[in-house]
């Protein structure tokens, strides 16, 4: 994968203080099951980040929107809770991540020993030692362009043909093997045949369901 590099673990030992004391606004984290994408049904520890420039209609965590809504905790907090959870992988959410710098949170993530994951609309500059990054774009707040060489996961929201169109035109952006998704909008059931129809036309694609709401678990 083409993400930025990962310091050595010396070099990253020396930082170890102050990074721990830095610290994020976080509306919720959580050991949970990934219930989206490529690795549904995995366990993952989520962080949610507050604030957020994109701000979707259908969002269903609105409450992330507003950073200043939301504590500031410390980053060496974070990395225990998800250390001693036993995920095998975070996944950094929001809200929107990389509205924050997330050197701090997943460097020291990656020093516990843990695979950092995110799940962005790719609205704000790419930071951070990421192992596997989730492009979610909208159409109305276009990615950075910086963001599609290190995009593993396409996963385009449908509400409409028009989103359909906009897939096809964000996954000719990204880099050969990318991972095509398209998921149906949890309340507009009109788009789920629209997306059968497009995955059977064209099989490069596959469906992602947010299987977290059916299991009841958050």
């Amino acid at each position: 994968m083409h993400h930025p590099e990962n310091k050595k673990s010396s070099e990253a030992s020396v930082l170890d203080q102050d990074i721990l004391l830095v610290e994020y606004p976080v509306m919720e984290h959580f050991y949970t099951i990934q219930g989206e994408g490529y690795h549904t049904g995995k366990a993952a520890y989520f962080i949610r980040t507050g604030g957020c420039d994109v701000k979707c209609w259908w969002c269903d965590v609105k409450d992330s929107w507003d950073a200043e809504k939301h504590p500031l905790i410390a980053v060496g907090d974070l990395v225990e809770a998800a250390r001693s959870s036993g995920a095998p992988f975070v996944v950094i959410t929001g809200g929107e991540p990389l509205m924050h710098d997330l050197e701090p949170l997943s460097l020291a993530l990656k020093n516990a020993g843990m695979s950092v994951h995110i799940e962005t609309s790719g609205s704000s500059p790419v930071s951070g030692h990421l192992d596997w990054v989730t492009l979610s774009p909208k159409r109305f707040k276009k990615p950075v362009d910086e963001i599609y060489a290190c995009v593993d996961e396409l996963k385009v929201v449908v509400l409409t043909k028009k989103d359909l169109a906009w897939a096809g035109q964000e996954a000719a952006k990204c880099r050969k093997g990318t991972i095509l998704l398209l998921q149906p909008e949890w309340d507009t059931p009109e788009s789920m045949p629209l997306i059968v129809d497009y995955v059977k036309n064209n099989p490069g694609w596959g469906i992602s369901l947010q299987t977290h709401k059916f299991l009841g678990v958050r």
